[in-house]
């Protein structure tokens, strides 16, 4: 009987040994710290001010970046975080910031329209009064040995009439030549009643005597020096010179 009691009170002692030995020897897990968050994505903006302009003229680009350790626009170059700076686009651009960090990389833009200037047209002076003479004003011709102005030139007497009537300013002098045939003596009668026939038809059309004075040359001025019909015909005339 003792013997039993015996060895249940060892195999109890035994029991509560072993729960003893295993209560000892489980261990607390240590606590693990939460990872660090990932850096923050960069932020960019970028604006142009204005973003219409005509050539040559200039306008203010603004930037702001956040979380960004390197900032760049193309053009010019590496920046500050944030910042303005004044350009003079030669033409129409789209300018791109580039704004990179631990984050990644954000880009932002502006665009700028650059208008052509219009041409600046220099108006033409306006021709003098001696410019206007030597363009509208014509010689006039006559046949052998006549001094009274021909069918066929009648117009040309007329349009220099209407021209001198509109710049009552120009006087004229009206040179009388003949071809090399025939004395001197008789040319240059013969000039001087041409220049006078001349003047007495644009009198007729309104040009005031006062401005016109005649002169006669014969043949001392030839215009045409061959000796033929066409190179005479080119001498009998009446040739106007403009007077200041």
């Amino acid at each position: 009987m003792f013997m039993r009691n015996l060895q249940r009170f060892a195999l109890a002692a035994a029991l509560v040994a072993g729960f003893a030995l295993v209560g000892c020897s489980k261990k607390v897990a240590k606590a693990t710290p939460p990872p660090p968050p990932p850096p923050a994505a960069p932020t960019a903006t970028l604006a142009a001010s204005p973003d219409v302009v005509k050539q040559g003229q200039a306008t203010q680009l603004t930037w702001q970046t956040t979380n960004a350790t390197d900032v760049t626009i193309a053009g010019l170059g590496t920046l500050a975080a944030s910042g303005s700076r004044t350009v003079v686009p030669s033409g129409s651009t789209t300018y791109t910031l580039v704004a990179k960090g631990p984050g990644g990389t954000q880009d932002a833009s502006a665009r700028v329209t650059v208008n052509p200037v219009a041409a600046q047209i220099t108006p033409a002076p306006e021709p003098t009064e001696q410019e206007l003479f030597a363009k509208n004003i014509k010689d006039v011709f006559f046949d052998f040995d006549k001094y009274s102005v021909r069918p066929d030139e009648v117009p040309v007497a007329q349009n220099n009439a209407s021209f001198l009537a509109q710049h009552p300013d120009i006087k004229v002098m009206v040179e009388g030549h003949c071809d090399d045939r025939g004395s001197e003596e008789y040319n240059l009668a013969l000039g001087a009643s041409r220049a006078n026939s001349l003047k007495q038809a644009l009198q007729r059309q309104g040009v005031n005597a006062s401005r016109i004075m005649t002169t006669s040359y014969g043949k001392e001025h030839p215009f045409c020096t061959q000796d033929n019909e066409q190179c005479w015909q080119e001498n009998r005339r009446d040739h106007f010179v403009f007077q200041q």
